[in-house]
């Protein structure tokens, strides 16, 4: 694990700050610029490749809250869907073609 990656500071941030959550839902790319993150870091989020960002020492908890804050954050459904977008992420497969389960997930 690297501690010195900027994106431990942004989920713990946007975990704890609804405001924070709420812009980056709205411009990623304005929140993502407030942090110092490294451009391989940043593409990995942009990107959605928690495998990258895991490669890049990033904090395995961390990044299944990143999944939770990206793709729901609540029980149930929405938390399904950030298991599995994750998991897919782990294996290599991009957002765009992991297949959703029973209609979840992105389109």
């Amino acid at each position: 694990m690297d501690t010195s990656l900027a994106g431990h500071d942004l989920v713990q941030d946007l975990k704890w700050d609804p405001a924070l959550r709420e812009r980056f839902a709205s411009h990623e790319s304005e929140v993502l610029d407030r942090y110092a993150l490294r451009p391989e870091e940043r593409l990995a989020i942009e990107q959605r490749d928690f495998k990258a960002l895991y490669a890049l020492g990033f904090h395995p908890y961390l990044g299944g809250q990143l999944a939770r804050l990206i793709y729901g954050n609540t029980a149930g459904k929405g938390a399904a869907v950030a298991v599995r977008m994750l998991v897919a992420s782990l294996q290599g497969l991009q957002a765009e073609h992991y297949p959703p389960s029973k209609g979840e997930g992105p389109k």
